[in-house]
């Protein structure tokens, strides 16, 4: 399982052929993934409105002008990798090249790469590269201990999911008070801020999708709304929603650490 403490890693599935069913079944077992199949590419833009969407998977081996319609979501939202399900015989050569002008990452061939798939996907999935990308903490946060360090590795392994400061001392077995009092050490910055922080890193990568907007993000992340999203990046960034499209991650970090670590007495 790629989150600790914030559910199970999504994937959106466009199937049509019975085979695939029986690939993606296998390849992403229920108790570790959370399969999501969709029937139309309306479905799965849906999906990609409403949660965390780490990967998607259309099936083009016998593709439609729905499957083609879902294909296209690639452009819509390119935080989560596509790939493309595909027997990829000689006669495939075009239907493979347009996968790729439209930003699939990659391909599942039948019968050759069943065994793989995971592992194919895997490594790509939108919560893991956030993991990997946030695996250092900025040195400007002074995390340096082992018990910070290990606290934000908890919280970046969710991929912005909501967190909690209780679900991260379970995630390192600690108490609460004694997880919240060591880890925000004099020049260190408060653990729920480092919270809120990392989720708006998060909301900043998905707001850069064109097919998302500002409310999507919201729901996406868990936000009781769009309004609380703009209260929280007010707090933490000091910036506006709208702003998180075009700023980069060391710009939210270099944000927050400028005065907005610790609540105001």
């Amino acid at each position: 399982m790629i989150a600790r403490g914030g559910g199970l890693p999504s994937i959106v599935v466009h199937v049509s052929r019975d085979r695939t069913r029986a690939l993606v079944r296998e390849a992403f077992p229920r108790r570790r993934w959370r399969v999501i199949v969709t029937r139309t590419a309306s479905e799965m833009d849906g999906v990609f409105r409403r949660e965390l969407v780490d990967a998607a998977l259309v099936d083009i081996g016998s593709a439609d002008d729905e499957a083609w319609k879902a294909a296209s979501l690639a452009c819509e939202f390119p935080s989560a990798p596509f790939f493309a399900l595909v027997p990829l015989r000689p006669q495939d050569t075009p239907v493979a090249a347009r996968c790729i002008t439209i930003g699939f990452s990659d391909f599942i061939a039948d019968g050759v790469d069943d065994g793989a798939a995971r592992d194919i996907v895997l490594p790509q999935a939108f919560t893991t590269r956030f993991r990997d990308a946030m695996a250092e903490p900025p040195p400007s946060l002074a995390l340096a201990t082992p018990l910070q360090r290990s606290a934000w590795s908890a919280i970046v392994a969710n991929g912005g999911r909501p967190v909690t400061t209780t679900s991260v001392a379970a995630a390192l077995a600690l108490s609460r008070e004694h997880l919240s009092r060591n880890f925000s050490r004099p020049g260190a910055p408060n653990l729920k801020r480092v919270i809120d922080l990392v989720r708006l890193i998060a909301a900043a990568e998905l707001a850069k999708n064109p097919g998302h907007d500002i409310r999507d993000v919201a729901r996406v992340l868990g936000f009781a709304s769009s309004s609380h999203l703009a209260v929280t990046a007010q707090r933490i960034l000091g910036t506006r929603p709208a702003s998180l499209t075009r700023l980069r991650t060391v710009d939210l970090v270099d944000r927050f650490a400028q005065g907005r670590t610790r609540s105001r007495p």
